[in-house]
């Protein structure tokens, strides 16, 4: 299933190309200054440092507690999810940043602001690098280990992911094509993670 949603969000973004930028010139004219403002006040929830400074003190807590001898199981558990989404990172960021410089595409504000706009293939050049979010690969992949964690509330972590990665589109930050491919490859990589990596520590619809 979380297969499938993966793939469903890249061949929608893929025919989000087709209305990206008009969408995004749209966003730009009507998103108010105080809206902006507080779409910048969370969007940065789905930052990958943020997360991977997260993951790596939740390791250096399970180590503490190991040492003590403390909560055996939930030791086994932190140390692995914590692994499994840092692999999940490093796997889904190798990929995006291979097809941003492979592609190379501006951002939106820059073609508001600059009048640049478009893909550049093979220029491999870091101005271009607006495809696809890694904002939005990073909160999925903390959705979906959040799922794991807690699969009951599994809705709410999507809900959230999915309103955090459409942040960059309103903030004209990335195209909504680079939020729903960003978005698929990050469950795409976390699933196979997991299931490959870490088998028993996932439900079983994933």
């Amino acid at each position: 299933m979380l297969l499938l949603a993966g793939f469903l969000s890249i061949f929608l973004g893929l025919l989000a190309l087709t209305v990206d930028r008009p969408l995004a010139h749209f966003i730009y004219d009507h998103v108010s200054g105080r809206a902006h403002k507080a779409l910048d006040s969370v969007t940065h929830y789905a930052k990958a440092g943020h997360w991977l400074a997260a993951a790596i003190l939740a390791l250096i807590v399970a180590a503490a507690m190991r040492h003590f001898g403390l909560f055996a199981a939930q030791v086994v558990q932190l140390i692995n999810y914590s692994f499994a989404f840092i692999v999940s990172l490093v796997v889904g960021s190798a990929i995006l940043h291979i097809i941003k410089l492979v592609l190379g595409r501006r951002r939106p504000r820059d073609d508001m602001e600059m009048g640049l706009y478009g893909f550049m293939p093979l220029a491999f050049n870091p101005d271009y690098n607006s495809f696809p979010s890694g904002h939005a690969l990073t909160i999925c992949c903390v959705a979906v280990i959040f799922t794991c964690v807690w699969p009951m509330a599994w809705a709410v972590w999507f809900a959230v992911a999915a309103l955090l990665a459409v942040t960059r589109a309103l903030l004209t930050a990335h195209f909504l094509s680079d939020v729903l491919i960003g978005a698929g490859i990050g469950l795409i990589a976390a699933r196979e993670v997991l299931l490959l990596g870490f088998p028993g520590f996932s439900p079983g619809w994933f």
